[in-house]
């Protein structure tokens, strides 16, 4: 069975696409996004498979 471990993140609207690759780049996947406290942030959850 696999194992997952979990991360959740705040993003930051002007920059979504960098904050997301550099995610990617470490192996997290994006599972779903969210609105944040306020209209400039997000947050983020990812996924990735226990090493």
């Amino acid at each position: 069975m696999t194992k997952w471990e979990y991360l959740t993140a705040p993003v930051l609207v002007h920059a979504t696409k960098q904050i997301l690759d550099n995610f990617g780049e470490d192996g997290w996947e994006l599972v779903q996004i969210v609105p944040g406290m306020n209209p400039e942030n997000l947050v983020a959850y990812f996924k990735r498979e226990k090493a």
